[in-house]
């Protein structure tokens, strides 16, 4: 099978606005780019992976995302992440990938294990694979097989119409509930936990 990851990325200066009054502007961009970077570092070695394809509209993510070795696509026009992931997932399927996994790059605790688990669940396609955020109510990742089975419906509460659609598609339906692919970093609680869990590593 090939498959593609696909990581839409928002502006670095902007992407993380509700962490605003706990970072600074400058400490939240530093913060989006090492989380962009971490996805990239955590999903090049993957020979599971045919190609990484970052989707932004911030020419300096691209920048990043070229220099690990990822394709890339241009955003532009209204800021919408579901109709930028449908343009990247048709840059894709002309490449004649079969699947795509969409993984958003603020997953701080992602791992290489954790992907590779989403993908052994990917078998006997059509299927979409789904791990929902902590909460059960978000996607944090969304792997489909074949690449364009259904529509992207990101945003608050995808997490059970991303599963309706699939069942509706006639797809099997994978759902993959692992902490660290749960945690996505959003909220203050979500950075306080994140520094709680990196301190117990220390």
């Amino acid at each position: 099978m090939t498959l593609w990851a696909i990581v839409p990325v928002k502006p670095l200066r902007r992407g993380k606005s509700r962490l605003a009054g706990t970072l600074t502007e400058d400490e939240r961009t530093v913060l989006n780019q090492e989380l962009l970077e971490r996805t990239l570092k955590t999903l090049s070695p993957l020979k599971e992976l045919d190609q990484i394809l970052v989707v932004s509209r911030d020419p300096h993510a691209l920048t990043i995302a070229r220099n690990h070795g990822a394709k890339t696509v241009q955003e532009d026009g209204q800021p919408h992440l579901n109709t930028a992931l449908a343009r990247a997932t048709v840059v894709a399927q002309v490449h004649s990938t079969q699947g795509v996994l969409i993984l958003p790059a603020d997953l701080p605790l992602l791992t290489a294990d954790d992907v590779l688990t989403l993908i052994d669940r990917a078998a006997k396609p059509p299927v979409v694979v789904i791990a929902p955020d902590r909460h059960g109510k978000g996607t944090n990742a969304l792997l489909m097989v074949p690449a364009g089975l259904i529509e992207y419906d990101f945003g608050e509460n995808s997490f059970q119409r991303h599963c309706e659609r699939a069942k509706k598609a006639g797809a099997k339906l994978e759902i993959v509930e692992l902490p660290s692919l749960g945690l996505d970093l959003d909220l203050p609680e979500d950075l306080e936990m994140i520094r709680k869990l990196e301190a117990e590593k220390v």
